[in-house]
């Protein structure tokens, strides 16, 4: 993104915002890459590959790139992705202290996982982009991100709810929302579950109800097609008034 960003605030005693899950993300200075590990053949190499993939083809990340742009905060592919080795089972997230989607090469293995990761932090991205988001000290404002990121990316559609052998519940895309935003909160805040919950509860219906840029709940590939096509048709409307 072209906005430049302030410094987050001094860490709080024990707070670390989840940078822990990124060891290449913390303050010590990190040497520089050598040929082996970007070449051919690596993690990296996949990463970059898959990352190039999903920005060419998901009518989901071409509508997110398209908006941002269109909100004066251009994506760069090689400014503003990284691809990364993670700990634990995170798959990527959003540095808003540097403006980086970072994307866990050692994790993201199938091509459908990165577009939807992809998918998910952008989603963090245009939040960052649109709104003066307090990612360090406002709790609700990050669970307002995670619901939204988890209702408009396709982490809770159907087909990958039963690959995680949960479906079936009345109201289960909500169930999903509220349950994946609480878990990403508390991967990333040393928060107690209460708060996690109250935070997520608190601002649920309001940002659950917000499907901007896309306008709809894209439950399919073809439901963000379709999005990205009236967004593309209102943009040009607004364009000729």
């Amino acid at each position: 993104m072209d906005r430049s960003e302030p410094p987050p605030p001094e860490v709080a005693e024990g707070e670390d915002f989840g940078y822990r899950l990124f060891p290449e993300r913390r303050s010590e200075a990190k040497p520089p890459r050598s040929f082996l590990a970007t070449s051919l053949f690596t993690f990296n190499h996949k990463c970059r590959v898959m990352l190039k993939i999903a920005l060419d083809t998901s009518p989901y990340a071409q509508l997110l790139l398209d908006a941002m742009k269109q909100s004066g905060c251009t994506v760069h592919k090689d400014r503003h992705f990284a691809c990364e080795d993670c700990d634990g089972c995170v798959s990527g997230g959003f540095d808003a202290a540097t403006s980086q989607i970072v994307l866990c090469q050692n994790n993201i293995h199938q091509q459908s996982h990165m577009n939807r990761v992809v998918t998910h932090e952008l989603i963090h991205a245009f939040d960052h982009c649109r709104a003066h988001v307090d990612w360090f000290s406002n709790v609700k404002h990050l669970a307002c991100s995670e619901i939204r990121a988890a209702n408009l990316s396709g982490d809770c559609s159907l087909i990958n709810e039963m690959t995680r052998f949960k479906f079936g519940l009345k109201q289960h895309h909500q169930t999903c929302v509220r349950d994946r935003a609480i878990r990403s909160i508390l991967a990333v805040r040393k928060v107690s579950k209460e708060t996690a919950e109250k935070a997520v509860d608190g601002v649920f219906d309001s940002c659950f109800n917000d499907h901007e840029p896309f306008g709809r709940v894209p439950h399919s590939r073809s439901d963000a097609k379709y999005a990205y096509r009236n967004f593309q048709n209102r943009d040009r409307y607004y364009a000729n008034l």
